[in-house]
């Protein structure tokens, strides 16, 4: 039986010539067959082929709730997120992926290497701490939410992407969540993605969502021991990182505030187990 994979592209109604191309490089892909379910964010979607499933917002609701809807647009087995900016550079990239997926039948994600025309790949685009070469496969412990492939099961097990964010720190809490499921994550850089090599901090909101998705991340999956280890490096870590730049540490803190006082949406705090297993794979969840 060929394999299913729903594509989710998510647009604003910008990028329309990126977003096609976005749109054929999953069309184009062999060995699978591929549903392309567009999401305007905010946007109708229009001037797209009879094959592309379009799905109206009014209002935009954020990457992160925005493909959630995308995947109950869906059936197939798998899922895969693909920025409307980035695109497939080969044919086979999900015929490997769901081979990946056959060969382990607890692997609930495989998260493909980004990188722009020049080969460049950011530090955040490498799902571990010590990214390296990106060359380098290797497990999996936070996701760029818009260049994966996830099997449906895991993705209904754990709920998908939290809503509530808008945007930053969603793709932490759904590889936590994947892990305390026991699910298995793999970082695969023979799966390629072109992408832009832009910076996050370009987004008006980026610093003060920022803060308040890493303390609502930590509030939700988080014992809380762990909780406060983890917000408190975090805070560390960013001080150092921009204290010559106190707008934007001024907007951080700001969201800091909002992440503790407001309500982060629930709380479901992993297994002291995976805690320890996260460990033992040398990726503690307090950095």
């Amino acid at each position: 039986m060929t394999p299913t994979v729903d594509v989710i592209v998510l647009t604003q109604g910008d990028r329309h010539t990126e977003t096609l191309r976005a749109l054929d490089s999953a069309r184009a892909q062999e060995g699978v067959a591929v549903t392309l379910i567009l999401v305007g964010n905010g946007w109708q979607p229009q001037g797209f082929a009879d094959d592309v499933h379009t799905v109206h917002l009014q209002d935009n609701v954020g990457p992160a709730e925005g493909r959630n809807i995308g995947v109950e647009h869906g059936t197939s087995e798998f899922v895969f997120f693909l920025d409307n900016d980035a695109w497939l550079p080969d044919t086979t990239s999900f015929a490997h992926a769901v081979a990946r997926f056959r060969a382990d039948r607890r692997l609930g994600l495989v998260h493909a290497r980004v990188a722009d025309t020049d080969g460049v790949t950011l530090r955040r685009w490498i799902p571990r701490v010590w990214t390296g070469d990106p060359d380098r496969g290797s497990p999996a412990f936070a996701i760029a939410e818009g260049v994966v492939v996830i099997r449906r099961q895991a993705w209904e097990e754990t709920g998908g992407y939290p809503g509530v964010f808008f945007f930053g720190h969603e793709g932490i809490e759904l590889a936590w969540r994947l892990r305390d499921h026991g699910w298995e994550l793999t970082y695969d850089p023979s799966v390629l993605i072109h992408h832009p090599a832009t910076e996050a901090t370009r987004h008006s909101l980026f610093w003060r969502l920022n803060a308040r998705n890493r303390v609502w991340v930590a509030r939700r999956n988080l014992p809380w021991p762990l909780a406060v280890v983890y917000v408190g490096s975090w805070t560390a870590i960013t001080i150092a990182r921009n204290w010559r730049r106190p707008t934007d540490l001024r907007q951080w803190f700001r969201g800091f505030r909002e992440g503790i006082t407001t309500d982060p949406g629930g709380r479901r705090p992993m297994r002291w187990r995976t805690v320890w297993r996260l460990v033992r794979l040398g990726h503690p969840p307090v950095i």
